[in-house]
């Protein structure tokens, strides 16, 4: 069951139009349309001189919503009126949270119309929303971390000894291997991001499953930066498609290493269910912290 809409327009301010309590809002929620899946094209070409096609592509449409309100006192009908034309202005770009039973995942849009017929005798507005993105994310992205915390201990404990320090608290593992495990309903990609403490060469990432692999060239990440990767370094290198980059942040400065990469490097998506990635390099493998950073599509509410 839906609960509520969460509005917020380009300048930061919110309203939520709670289902339950229309009253807090000013706004009557009476329908929304274009929350289910958006409609695909399927690209297919004809068989000459036989029966039926031949599939070629298919692309999902933008999504398009849809509310109609009724307006509340609050403290008049014209203050609820004016109110949405601040929360819903034309053409400018808004973020719209849903929050239901067991979800709350966002959108964004820009408003293409805000329809009041004034001299109505219950009067409202229908709020067209183009959202050039079809789908809606979690707010909440998934992490998932190769390195972890290991307890070395449990209660009750003794040092043994007055000039060593015998017990260790915590061991950091390095594991290379993870299992993501992907719920969303749509592939999206994600960001990879590897931290080094000390020196390393020749570092991969690898699908396991799909046997995609992205290389970072020492060779030319050397020559294009001055040194292979050293203590301090933060790569990121995102596969989300309309913002596909390759970074490295070394003492504060940015460089951009897309060109280390290679000429067709393995764009990763994750599908739904499990995926495995792996990564490697050819020394200081374990001076590597690894991180992979998603969010988690919808194809509706």
């Amino acid at each position: 069951m839906i609960k509520s809409f969460t509005i917020t327009n380009h300048l930061g301010e919110t309203v939520t139009l709670d289902i339950r309590s229309p009253e807090q809002s000013g706004f009557l929620v009476l329908n929304m349309d274009g929350l289910s899946p958006s409609k695909a094209n399927i690209n297919v070409s004809e068989i000459t001189g036989g029966d039926g096609s031949v599939y070629n592509s298919a692309r999902v449409n933008s999504r398009n919503i849809v509310f109609s309100l009724r307006f509340i006192e609050k403290p008049t009908i014209e203050d609820t009126r004016q109110s949405s034309y601040r929360y819903f202005p034309i053409k400018k770009r808004v973020r719209i949270v849903v929050e239901t039973d067991n979800r709350i995942c966002e959108t964004y849009g820009y408003i293409e119309d805000n329809s009041i017929p004034i001299f109505s005798k219950e009067e409202g507005a229908t709020i067209s929303v183009i959202c050039t993105d079809p789908y809606f994310y979690n707010v909440v992205l998934q992490h998932t971390i190769f390195s972890s915390n290991e307890a070395m201990f449990s209660f009750p404990f003794s040092n043994e000894s007055l000039s060593e320090n015998l017990i260790i608290f915590t061991a950091i593992s390095t594991g290379t291997i993870k299992t993501i495990v992907y719920s969303g309903d749509a592939e999206v990609g994600a960001v990879f991001h590897i931290h080094a403490v000390d020196v390393a060469s020749n570092v991969s990432i690898r699908n396991a499953g799909t046997d995609e692999e992205i290389l970072i060239d020492s060779a030319k990440l050397e020559a294009l930066t001055g040194d292979d990767i050293i203590a301090g370094d933060d790569i990121y290198i995102s596969t989300v498609v309309g913002d596909k980059y390759a970074r490295l942040i070394r003492g504060g400065v940015t460089y951009n290493i897309i060109n280390t990469l290679g000429l067709y490097p393995d764009w990763f998506s994750l599908v739904k269910g499990d995926n495995i990635f792996t990564y490697d390099a050819d020394s200081g493998l374990d001076n590597l912290y690894f991180e992979v950073t998603n969010k988690v599509a919808y194809e509706g509410i």
